[in-house]
């Protein structure tokens, strides 16, 4: 187990932190685990979390990844991308309440412009998920998020984005 909390490895908070802890971690993968509670963020009435946040969990374990290995070379924890996922497979349509959930990422692809793509698996009692996830993790990661405002166009004129979809 590693002594982090797990809130140190995410650039997530509060409610949208769905893991409990890593287990481990290596050059290659990560294993962490949680256990599905009501009340959060995106259960179901029955407090079950429905199969398409297993995307997210898996998402997260790679941020967790990320924040592990940044955390061990004495860096900041960065945020990072969810391109897309491939191949999402899951045998039940959601995580019950109690269910205790280890997810599993493999990194198969990391190139030098901050591309990557992991392998993931998600397990528990009689529940199984597995996708492949591609990520990005750029250098200067908030200088993505610093866009600068959309201004209105003038009245009576029309931007030349607008035009194109009349």
């Amino acid at each position: 187990m590693i002594d982090w909390p797990i809130a140190s490895l995410l650039p997530h908070a509060g409610d949208m932190i769905l893991l409990d802890e890593v287990l481990e971690f290596g050059e290659e993968d990560i294993r962490t685990r949680l256990t599905v509670r009501p009340g959060g963020l995106f259960n179901e009435a029955d407090g079950s979390l429905p199969a398409w946040i297993g995307v997210e969990l898996m998402a997260q374990s790679i941020a967790a990844y990320a924040g592990c290995q940044a955390r061990s070379r004495g860096e900041p924890v960065e945020l990072g991308f969810l391109l897309g996922t491939r191949q999402y497979q899951c045998n039940v349509a959601s995580f019950p309440v109690g269910a205790q959930l280890t997810l599993h990422a493999i990194r198969t692809l990391q190139d030098d412009n901050g591309m990557g793509v992991f392998e993931c698996h998600l397990e528990g009692a009689d529940i199984k998920a597995l996708a492949r996830l591609t990520v990005f993790r750029p250098p200067e990661a908030a200088s993505y998020l610093q866009e600068p405002p959309l201004e209105a166009p003038a009245p009576g004129s029309e931007s030349p984005k607008s035009q194109a979809y009349d």
